[in-house]
């Protein structure tokens, strides 16, 4: 899909209008959530979490950023 740039927001075509309860609907939405947890880079496991202090909950966030690779 190709980069369109414009000048002014009147340049830009009209977005398509989508039919309500149209299954094309679902099926992009489907496509777009897949597409965003693919992407995500944080993948914390379930579950709640207790520190008994700040210090230990950031490291823990520090690690999980680490091994993930986000946070640059």
């Amino acid at each position: 899909m190709p980069v369109r740039k414009f000048r002014s927001v009147e340049e830009m075509t009209a977005p398509v209008e989508a039919r309500p309860y149209d299954p094309a609907n679902l099926r992009a939405a489907i496509a777009l959530s897949r597409t965003c947890i693919r992407l995500s880079r944080r993948r914390p496991s379930p579950g709640v979490r207790k520190f008994r202090s700040i210090e230990e909950a950031n490291e823990a966030r520090q690690r999980l950023d680490d091994s993930s690779g986000a946070g640059s």
